[in-house]
């Protein structure tokens, strides 16, 4: 082809450019509404790009509720386990009304893949909640994990200094920290309605120990369906058994879980939100027999109790019914909540009175919404540091994990909170890491 040949339009090209001009010309351009942002919709530009890893049991309860936010896209979903990954794409599908949602088994893949992801939730097993956020922030993801967030304080740290390093925003599921009644029996305790705190009560399930031992090896599903060694993790090495994956049932076992976090992650995160925290440095641990609840005592005098509950969770006991409970008490009362609750518990009625002042009081001066999934994505949008950040998952998850070593050592600790170790206890120190496998490290 001549260069004159190149600038002028062959009879082909003028012939389709004729039948294309004439097809919008029968044809109006149509583009949907969602699409223009009208009716209330986000356009595409403003919408945040979502995907998700392990999305099985917690991960699809979460992914249900994040679908129902109009400013999220979700394009990609991510588990090791055939059909969760094909539960949630399908989950995906069906609010979109399309096939267009990717399903990846490896996490590794698929944060190196998808450069248009702008956040993720994770909500894997237990053992992977940490890794998984740290190579999610370093690949540009802002990170939703589900909790306990770390196995270790190692781990926990890991995953701070990350984010500060990233720039990126992080969010633990501790979401009691944004429900109404919690945040109300915080307020109570931190805007000093109950007089300075001298004892705070946190709901911790504990199982009675871990298991150290493992189950006996049965044949391996195809790695299509499971990917057995990725399944594992930074654990250490395991046989299969499909005892570990039907139903959660690896959660019993120390290579994979940890004791007071399991629960402790939730309501230690919300025992510290009524108190000064800058004020704290160090903490006791008084070990009070294998099957006592364990008094802690903070370097500021306030007695932190992890209440270990008899029977069942949901039995009711002198301090809350329910689960996932707090409670503050105070010279001029007590105030406290835990889930089911249709108003929080308080000491005298005339500390409800101030109920709805209290809730409008915390938003308009933490500019936050009474939703842990909405202050995640508005932090997404700000840059803020979200209700749950590092900070706030380090603290209160290092409390946790000191506590299963005095539970494990049956003697008493003390740990400094600011330089997080044990003082004057090098086989303490040992357990605030674990080795992880290679290569799955931090």
């Amino acid at each position: 082809m001549n260069d004159h040949s190149s600038t002028t339009l062959t009879r082909r090209r003028f012939l389709a450019r004729g039948a294309m001009a004439a097809g919008a010309t029968a044809l109006p351009w149509y583009v949907p509404a969602s699409a223009l942002g009208r009716g209330g919709a986000v356009p595409p530009s403003e919408r945040i790009v979502m995907g998700g890893i392990g999305l099985g049991g917690r991960g699809s309860y979460d992914l249900t509720y994040m679908l129902t936010q109009p400013d999220v896209q979700w394009v990609a979903v991510c588990d090791v386990v055939k059909g969760k990954r094909d539960t949630a794409k399908s989950m995906v599908d069906r609010k979109y009304g399309n096939t267009d949602c990717d399903a990846y088994g490896d996490m590794r893949q698929f944060l190196a893949e998808r450069t248009d992801v702008d956040a993720v939730l994770i909500a894997t097993g237990d053992r992977w909640h940490a890794l998984a956020s740290v190579l999610a922030m370093r690949a540009g993801k802002d990170v939703y994990c589900e909790k306990p967030a770390c196995l270790t304080m190692a781990e926990g740290r890991a995953v701070a200094e990350t984010a500060t390093r990233y720039g990126r925003v992080y969010q633990t599921g501790a979401q009691r920290l944004s429900e109404p009644h919690h945040v109300f029996a915080i307020e109570m305790a931190r805007s000093g309605r109950l007089g300075p705190i001298h004892t705070v009560y946190a709901d911790c399930r504990w199982r009675d120990g871990l298991r150290h031992d493992w189950l006996p090896a049965e044949p391996k599903p195809p790695k299509d369906e499971l990917d057995w060694d990725l399944w594992l993790g930074p654990s250490p090495w395991r046989p299969y058994n499909a005892g570990y994956v039907a139903g959660g049932g690896w959660y019993r076992f120390y290579d994979f879980a940890t004791d007071v976090a399991m629960w402790g992650a939730h309501t230690v995160a919300q025992a510290l939100a009524g108190l000064d925290v800058t004020q704290i440095t160090s903490i006791e641990f008084e070990y009070a027999g294998p099957d006592a609840t364990m008094v802690t005592r903070l370097s500021n005098g306030v007695k932190l109790v992890l209440f270990r509950v008899a029977g069942s969770v949901w039995d009711p006991c002198e301090y809350w019914h329910g689960a996932c409970g707090e409670r503050f008490d105070g010279p001029e009362g007590w105030a406290g909540a835990a889930d089911g609750y249709s108003a929080p518990d308080v000491s005298a009625p005339h500390l409800l009175r101030d109920y709805r002042k209290i809730l409008a009081d915390y938003t308009a001066r933490t500019q936050r919404p009474l939703d842990h999934v909405r202050d995640f994505l508005d932090c997404v949008r700000s840059r803020r540091t979200p209700v749950a950040g590092p900070e706030v998952m380090v603290r209160s998850m290092n409390i946790c994990l000191a506590a299963d070593a005095c539970e494990r050592l049956q003697r008493n600790l003390t740990f400094d909170l600011t330089k997080a170790e044990f003082v004057a206890d090098p086989e303490a120190d040992r357990m605030r890491r674990r080795a992880m496998r290679i290569p799955y490290t931090v």
